[in-house]
């Protein structure tokens, strides 16, 4: 499990693959019920995630949608009503905020006097839209202030390994025109994105207390990661989803 000090004593953990009960392309803590593995292992895989950051506390999740949609969090939904969404909050102890990625970049966010979360997910869609304002606002509405708020950017896909074409590239100039910096050009000419460094960016300039990008490839290291591109590139018929996690612990 991979903490950040940025969170302090806040119940949390990035988890990778390590650790599950899952095999074959999918071996080990694979948590996305999107994937074609055994049901039985992922319900085992989520009580083991549950275990190491807060044992007894409920798995909430959204039905993830690219999207900067935030949502107040007071129980834990079943799969099927679960809300479109790509970010939560909370300030009920014994709750999980739980994001589901494979390259996208999990958020994990804390104001600790507050004792308000909150979780996103930030692919590149949701990030453009301002799915981290939206969840820093979401949070604010609850009792959170962001000068207090201090939020840590996960395991993602790093530049070095996501390769875009001149369309998505242009789709940030177009935004803000200081978004060039977010990009290199890559050894076949095509642009490469910084999506870690994007969303700590947008994070930064939403004037929060304390940020920590941990800078972790998903892509590059298959031991410890499951990774949508690299599965994609390799043919793989199947990837897994790792799960990043944050609630109040006690009563």
């Amino acid at each position: 499990m991979i903490r950040s000090a940025a969170l302090g004593d806040i119940a949390h953990g990035f988890l990778g693959r390590r650790g599950g009960v899952s095999t074959g392309e999918l071996a080990g803590l694979n948590v996305g019920f999107g994937s074609n593995d055994e049901p039985g292992a992922i319900d085992e895989n989520r009580r083991r995630a549950i275990a190491a950051v807060c044992p007894g506390a409920e798995f909430a999740t959204v039905h993830q949608v690219h999207s900067a949609n935030a949502v107040h969090v007071e129980h834990a939904w079943p799969r099927a009503e679960r809300p479109h969404a790509d970010a939560m909050v909370t300030d009920r102890p014994g709750l999980l905020l739980s994001i589901l990625t494979a390259d996208c970049a999990p958020v994990l966010l804390a104001d600790a006097q507050a004792r308000v979360v909150g979780a996103a997910h930030a692919g590149w869609r949701g990030a453009l839209a301002g799915v981290t304002d939206a969840t820093i606002e979401a949070m604010e509405k609850i009792g959170a202030r962001r000068e207090r708020i201090s939020a840590a950017v996960g395991p993602c896909i790093a530049q070095r390994s996501y390769e875009v074409d001149e369309v998505f590239r242009q789709r940030f100039i177009d935004a803000d025109p200081e978004n060039t910096r977010f990009f290199i050009d890559g050894s076949a000419g095509k642009p490469r994105f910084d999506l870690a460094g994007y969303v700590g960016h947008r994070l930064q300039a939403a004037g929060l207390a304390q940020i920590d990008v941990l800078n972790l490839d998903t892509y590059a290291d298959p031991e410890r990661f499951f990774s949508y591109r690299r599965a994609t590139h390799r043919g793989e018929a199947d990837y897994g989803r790792q799960v990043s996690l944050i609630g109040l612990s006690g009563s």
